[in-house]
């Protein structure tokens, strides 16, 4: 008995700081950009946002300098028609619009969220880039009119400013996908504190978009108004560029969640094994409906869903 007295103070040592060690790293299963597990006094959390939401706001800086005044670059330096540069520049918003889902399965299936933002961002800026040569170089721009003539965009011209245009929104797919939780993992929800500051971020990622619209629809504008389309171009082409090089300069501060594989082929295996399992019956205990009896999920990097009553049927999986 002496030496089981003896030894319990050694014990309960050894769990303290076990439990004290725990604290030290994050409990979301997220790592650092070493690929170790993430300590929470090193990285994520305020200190890893600026790095995040400076790169949103020159993205939509970037992307209301053109989206703002595009039909009118089109009517007065490409000399297109008024219902053609409307459609012109409808179609171009729409597949703004459409390439985050490209993003979103690359981020979540195969690069994760970091190189996601950062390949998506180069192409961004290789975009801008394009179309500010575009405005600038008189060899990608028609001549002026010449009183009510005014001589058409050559195939080449119309080319080169198209392909910057739409690479522009290839590049805002890889953007806008994952900047919202890429910035939301920089906390822990296993944390109490963090999980509430989380919510402050999304209230500092929204006002990073107004930010840059702001400037971008009163200052850019203007630029382009009366300073040339080059500069006005040119001035979220640098401001994307900036962005892109903070980004990676923030990279050790960051928090990374690995890729957990194609969400398609998951979505698809579970209304393929709840419709081959639609006869059996939904258990009344929720927690017989995960994989393992453990706390943790079976799946390394992931966190198991909360349980809800809704769509009962998809529950038979």
């Amino acid at each position: 008995m002496g030496s089981i007295d003896h030894n319990t103070p050694l014990l309960e040592e050894g769990l303290l700081q076990d439990d004290e060690g725990s604290e030290q790293f994050t409990g979301d299963g997220s790592v650092d950009y070493r690929g170790g597990p993430a300590l929470k006094k090193d990285t994520g959390n305020w200190r890893a946002c600026p790095f995040i939401l400076g790169n949103e706001c020159c993205e939509r800086l970037a992307f209301f300098g053109i989206a703002t005044n595009l039909v009118t670059y089109l009517t007065t330096k490409l000399h297109e028609g008024n219902v053609s540069a409307a459609r012109s520049v409808s179609i171009w918003q729409g597949t703004c619009y459409l390439t985050p889902l490209i993003g979103a399965v690359l981020a979540d299936g195969y690069w994760g969220r970091y190189w996601t933002i950062a390949v998506f961002s180069m192409i961004y800026f290789i975009g801008m880039c394009t179309l500010t040569l575009s405005a600038s170089l008189p060899a990608l721009m028609p001549a002026e009119c010449s009183g009510s003539v005014c001589p058409s965009a050559t195939p080449l011209q119309y080319a080169v400013f198209y392909l910057g245009l739409y690479v522009v929104a290839l590049g805002t797919g890889g953007v806008k996908a994952c900047v919202p939780s890429f910035g939301a993992d920089q906390f822990d929800d296993t944390d109490p504190k963090e999980k509430v500051k989380k919510g402050s971020y999304f209230n500092w990622y929204y006002f990073s978009i107004y930010l840059g619209a702001i400037v971008s629809c009163s200052l850019i504008v203007w630029t382009q108004d009366n300073a040339g389309w080059g500069l006005g171009f040119g001035i979220p082409s640098l401001f994307m560029g900036l962005s892109i090089v903070s980004f990676f300069i923030g990279t050790p501060l960051f928090r990374f969640q690995n890729p957990g594989g194609s969400p398609v082929t998951r979505m698809c295996q579970v209304l393929f094994a709840s419709v081959r399992k639609w006869n059996l019956v939904v258990p009344e205990d929720s927690s017989l409906l995960y994989e393992t009896p453990d706390e943790k999920s079976a799946f390394k990097g992931s966190r198991k869903l909360v349980h809800c009553d809704d769509l009962r049927h998809i529950m038979k999986c």
